[in-house]
């Protein structure tokens, strides 16, 4: 460790590893949407970055000397600042301040599934003459008689396909709905029609590594571009209704009694002494 001198202060010494560790993840999961050498090559440098990482700080911090200079005058500025509230008692102020109910992620995913079902639907109808085939399709994941049908067979009307495609199509749309309900409070402004074009296609990337997996028949005869289309509807249909509900306010400014729901919440009359 250097010493410490007397017109300086000891900091932590720079470092590439954390740079190198987030460039490793994401190699990991470049690999997913291109080839497997490349979640290869991420791991090993995953590996060889956190051995590094790891031997800067333990089992000794590397540290260096920065000299301190004179104090200077700071210029302000003009811009005002919005300030949080300030939790009761010594409770902290926690991002975000208010978050959708989880009954509007549901019924955001309901909304997406219907926008996606209607592309699906109007791809079937216009490649293969009928709204049933993309339902089959679907439903060829868990349904071992369409996964080897013919294509005219998934053109009609199965009844075991129908449930089984409106149970994995319902199924995903509510969990996906719930998770961007949670999200986007965490994002700024703007961020549910961003979230609601590039979530879509970062889906996609990752559903067309692992289909033929998953889905073999789906990937066989699945049209990426309506795939990609349809997706885009749901993230759009959802996010826009999940961001045009009410929010509601988190129960950090609460005390503990209350949050626990040992104690109910008091009114005003109560919190008064009336």
């Amino acid at each position: 460790m250097n010493e410490r001198i007397p017109t300086s202060i000891l900091v932590p010494a720079p470092t590439a590893w954390p740079f190198m560790v987030a460039l490793s993840i994401a190699l990991i999961f470049t690999g997913l949407v291109t080839h497997a050498i490349v979640s290869v090559v991420g791991a090993i440098v995953l590996l060889r970055a956190s051995v590094g990482w790891w031997f800067d700080v333990l089992p000794e911090q590397k540290e260096e000397s920065v000299l301190v200079g004179p104090v200077v005058q700071v210029s302000r500025s003009s811009l005002a600042v919005d300030h949080l509230a300030h939790g009761q008692s010594i409770h902290r102020v926690q991002i975000p301040v208010e978050v959708h109910p989880y009954s509007t992620g549901v019924l955001g995913g309901l909304a997406g599934a219907v926008a996606m079902a209607a592309i699906a639907m109007l791809f079937g109808l216009l490649s293969q003459g009928s709204i049933w085939y993309p339902i089959n399709l679907l439903a060829a994941g868990i349904v071992s008689s369409l996964a080897a049908a013919p294509v005219e067979q998934l053109r009609n009307f199965s009844e075991a396909g129908l449930i089984a495609g409106t149970f994995i199509h319902g199924t995903i749309s509510i969990f996906v709905g719930m998770l961007y309900a949670v999200s986007l409070p965490m994002f700024p402004r703007g961020a549910s029609w961003r979230s609601g074009l590039l979530t879509p296609l970062l889906w996609s990337g990752l559903v067309a590594s692992t289909l033929g997996y998953i889905n073999p028949a789906l990937n066989a005869r699945i049209d990426w571009g309506w795939f990609v289309g349809s997706q885009i509807a749901f993230g759009l249909a959802a996010s826009q209704v999940i961001a045009r509900t009410t929010k509601i306010a988190t129960m950090q400014n609460l005390p503990l009694a209350e949050r626990l729901e040992i104690e109910a919440q008091r009114g005003p009359e109560e919190k008064s002494g009336l």
